[in-house]
């Protein structure tokens, strides 16, 4: 079976086409998507409009350009509910903050904290990345100085690296105030088992779900995923630095509202927020997915004939690949890759505590990535293979 048929390769390279950094570094394979996403021409372009014929504050002057940027923000509200495939898009709220770390922290500080009493659980995934723990045991720490005790419970996973769902069953009880979860597992690749939750859960507790790996990758839909909240960040999915989202169902228990005085919003970043949605809709997610999950296989599928190699995660990833050299310690191997033009991350890559322990080296492409790209990086893995 030809995984990149002619078609699906000319729908890419015209897509590879509207990323200028790419173009202009064709000897560059750029593998660090998982980090932070290459802009397309159109979310600049968008930026570069707004900021030259109209840049104001929001929801703050009365004059044109001014109104015309409220007005900007509030559609790209309605343009997220759409991206998600919202299902009550009346009764939902969309707060725009700085990224996902930010967003969490503000769903568990401005929410759940005011919620909870002494002897409420929540239910964390501590080998996820980091910030979807620490947000919650900040949470908990708050409470702990107003007097009130919160347990926070592990989430338990299975031999596969995902959510034990039997194992989970076990521990949710009458007092389980939040259950947090993570869509796309930010070294594994996996895309966890979060359809599965509600189950689980039952009907009244709340999920919330860090979709920092999913959205801009994989189509998402609110419909299906019955989840209280979202929260991502815009760099990873095409946007600029600096602007993320929370999507807040407003279901079970009371409407999010952020807390205190939000400040000016981030004008730019909404609007290239807004414009990445429509590229990304336009070019397909599904194909984008579709294209991602083959050239992560075609990578495992090399690594998998060098000896020399470690790979991490035991199912098929959406993209995502991390590895290790068994004699070649991972961030001196992330230099070895730079100096070929393959720029990879090495590290731990802000691991949850009970995630991994070692560095490793981790693969992450995304739309504008190809075939060859991924031969590259196996040829001088492969030369590291033999040399050691």
């Amino acid at each position: 079976m030809n995984t990149f048929p002619d078609q699906l390769r000319r729908w890419q390279r015209e897509l590879r086409s509207q990323f200028p950094l790419i173009v202009a570094n064709p000897e560059v394979a750029y593998l660090d998507s998982a980090a932070t996403s290459q802009k397309p021409q159109a979310v600049l372009d968008a930026v570069v409009s707004y900021l030259t014929t109209g840049n104001a504050d929001a929801a703050r002057g009365t004059y044109p350009w001014a109104n015309r940027t409220t007005a900007r923000v509030e559609l790209a509200r309605d343009r997220l509910r759409r991206f998600v495939d919202d299902p009550r898009p009346q009764a939902s709220g969309v707060h725009f903050v700085g990224g996902t770390t930010d967003g969490l922290r503000a769903v568990a500080r401005d929410w759940l904290a005011p919620q909870l009493r002494d002897g409420d659980e929540i239910i964390v995934p501590f080998a996820d990345h980091a910030a979807n723990g620490g947000a919650w045991l900040e949470a908990a720490e708050l409470l702990r100085r107003q007097g009130a005790h919160v347990r926070v419970t592990p989430m338990p996973y299975d031999e596969a690296h995902d959510y034990d769902t039997a194992r989970l069953a076990e521990l949710v009880s009458n007092r389980t105030r939040l259950i947090a979860a993570t869509h796309v597992h930010h070294v594994y690749g996996t895309e966890m088992v979060v359809h599965r939750l509600r189950a689980v859960a039952g009907s009244d507790i709340p999920i919330c779900l860090d979709a920092a790996q999913g959205v801009g990758h994989l189509p998402l839909s609110m419909t299906e995923l019955d989840v209280d909240f979202v929260v991502f960040s815009g760099h990873k999915a095409m946007a600029l630095p600096g602007i993320g989202a929370i999507w807040a169902r407003n279901a079970r228990g009371p409407a999010y509202v952020p807390a205190g005085w939000t400040g000016s919003p981030n004008t730019t970043g909404v609007i290239s927020l807004a414009a990445a949605f429509d590229w990304l809709d336009g070019a397909g997610l599904g194909r984008v997915a579709h294209w991602t999950t083959a050239l992560g296989a075609r990578l495992t599928e090399g690594l998998r004939t060098l000896p020399s190699y470690e790979l991490l995660g035991r199912r098929q990833s959406l993209g995502i690949v991390a590895f290790r050299h068994r004699a070649i310690d991972s961030h001196d191997l992330g230099f070895i890759l730079a100096s070929e033009g393959l720029l990879v991350r090495a590290d731990g890559h802000c691991q949850g505590d009970q995630g991994e322990k070692t560095a490793s080296v981790r693969v992450s492409p995304h739309v504008y990535n190809t075939p060859e790209e991924v031969d590259r990086l196996l040829a001088v893995l492969a030369g590291l293979d033999r040399s050691w």
